[in-house]
C-alpha cells in the first residue's frame, strides 16, 4: 500500500489533534514537528509562571500509535519540492502539510525597552524566565502587567492572590472582549485583591525598574510582565505563502492555502477568507480536526468540508478559586451575562482539562472529536490575549 506523507508543523492544541485525526486512514505517514519534547498547555502558563501549577504534558500520553514526533523547528517550507527544511538541517518530504504553528508574543515588541526589560508570558520559555525572576523578587516589590486582555488579567490575578503588589495596565479597557457585567465582575475581583487597574494608558518605554507612559508619567516597576497582544511565527511569509497583516496563512473556508492546495492551516495561524477565528484552545482543536479532515478528503478525492464552528463564550481565571465565564452568541459576540465565582472556576478548570482530554481521546479513537457547530463567522478584533 502506498503511503501519503503528511507533515504537521506545530504540536499545540490544533497540531496534536490534527496528527491524531489523520490516523483515520491507515495509509498516512504522519510526522509531527514541534520545537519542544513536551506538549505545552498554554492556557496554564500564567499558573506555571506564578508557581501555582504546571503547564507541560508528556507527548507519549497524547499521540496515537504511528505518529512520529520530530523535536525540531521548521525553518522554511519549499512548496515546489514539497519539503520542509528543519533548523537542525534535516529535510522532511511531504505530500500534504498541516500548518499549525500557533501564536507567539509580538516579535519584536514595538515599545522601546520591552524586549530587553519586560518578561513575556506567551511561550513556555518566557514563562519559565518569568517564574525564575518572581522567585528572586520580594513579595512586596511592585509588579506591573501590561495588557488588559484575558492573558494579562489571569497573570495579574494569579500574582495578586499570592499577595504581590500588582498594577494592571490596559491600553484600552479591561477585558474588552467581555460584556459589561462580565467586565464589572472582573474589576470587582481585582479591586478586592488590591490590583491597581490603569485603563486607557499607553506605555511608551520600559526601563529596568520603571515604566514610562505616553503622557510622560513614570511608574516604578521592579518587574514588568508583557501581555500586550499576540503575533504568529513568520514561517508562512518566509516561505513565500500569502498571509494576513499579522502573518496568519491565508486560506479558503476548507482551511486550504490560497496558494497551494497541498497546504492546510489550523489554529491561531490560520486566516480563512481573511477572517480568522479568535485565538483560543477552544477553536484550535476543532480547526485541527477540520484541517486533518481536509487532507483526508483530498487523499480520498472527495470535497473537503468548510469551517463550521460555533462559540459559546470565553473564560478568565481569577486566581485558583474564582473565574468569570462570559456567555456569548454562536458568532462569539459577548452577551451581558456571565457565570462567576467558584462555579466559574470549575467551568474554567473543566475546559482546560477538556482541551487536553480531547487530544487523548482522538489518539484512542481517531475521528471522535466533536464541537459546537452552526456558528456564523464575524470579524475578529486584534488579539489582546489568547483565551480558553
Amino acid at each position: 500500500m502506498s503511503s501519503n506523507k503528511v507533515v504537521v508543523i506545530g504540536g499545540g492544541y490544533a497540531g496534536a489533534l490534527a496528527a491524531n485525526h489523520l490516523r483515520m486512514r491507515a495509509d498516512v505517514d504522519i510526522t509531527l514537528v514541534n520545537p519542544r519534547p513536551e506538549f505545552v498547555e498554554r492556557v496554564r502558563l500564567h499558573q506555571f509562571a506564578a508557581g501555582t501549577g504546571q503547564a507541560t504534558v508528556d507527548y507519549g500520553t497524547l499521540l496515537g500509535e504511528g505518529v512520529r514526533l520530530a523535536v525540531d523547528s521548521a525553518a522554511v517550507i519549499d512548496t515546489f519540492a514539497r519539503t520542509v527544511l528543519l533548523a537542525s538541517g534535516r529535510t522532511l518530504d511531504y505530500d500534504y502539510l498541516i500548518y499549525a504553528v500557533g501564536s507567539t508574543a509580538p516579535t519584536p515588541p514595538s515599545v522601546p525597552g520591552a524586549a530587553e526589560f519586560a518578561y513575556g508570558i506567551a511561550e513556555f520559555e518566557s514563562a519559565q524566565r518569568l517564574r525564575t525572576r518572581l522567585e528572586e523578587l520580594p513579595v512586596d516589590a511592585p509588579v506591573t502587567v501590561v495588557g488588559g486582555g484575558l492573558t494579562g488579567i489571569e497573570t495579574a490575578a494569579e500574582l495578586a492572590e499570592q499577595g504581590r503588589a500588582v498594577t494592571l495596565v490596559c491600553g484600552r479597557s479591561l477585558a474588552p472582549s467581555f460584556g459589561p457585567s462580565g467586565r464589572r465582575a472582573v474589576a470587582r475581583w481585582l479591586s478586592r485583591h488590591g490590583v491597581a487597574v490603569v485603563e486607557d494608558a499607553m506605555v511608551s518605554e520600559v526601563r529596568p525598574y520603571a515604566l514610562v507612559f505616553a503622557d510622560g508619567t513614570v511608574r516604578a516597576s521592579a518587574l514588568t510582565v508583557w501581555a500586550g497582544g499576540f503575533g504568529v511565527p513568520e514561517l508562512a511569509a518566509a516561505s513565500g505563502l500569502q498571509t494576513d497583516e499579522l502573518g496568519r496563512l491565508l486560506t479558503d473556508e476548507t482551511l486550504t492555502s490560497i496558494d497551494d492546495d497541498r497546504i492546510v492551516a489550523a489554529g491561531d495561524a490560520a486566516a480563512p477568507s481573511g477572517r480568522p477565528l479568535r485565538m483560543s484552545s477552544y477553536a484550535a482543536g476543532p480547526l485541527g480536526a477540520q484541517a486533518a479532515g481536509t487532507v483526508l478528503s483530498r487523499i480520498a478525492g472527495t470535497e473537503p468540508a468548510m469551517i463550521d464552528l460555533a462559540f459559546s463564550g470565553a473564560c478568565v481565571s481569577l486566581g485558583r478559586r474564582s473565574a468569570v465565564r462570559q456567555i456569548a452568541r454562536k458568532d462569539d459576540t459577548a452577551l451581558n451575562a456571565y457565570v462567576g465565582g467558584r462555579i466559574g472556576a470549575a467551568i474554567k478548570e473543566f475546559t482546560c482539562k477538556f482541551a487536553v482530554t480531547r487530544i487523548r481521546r482522538e489518539a484512542r479513537k481517531p475521528g471522535s472529536a466533536m464541537w459546537l457547530k452552526g456558528g456564523p463567522r464575524r470579524e475578529q478584533p486584534a488579539p489582546t490575549g489568547r483565551e480558553i
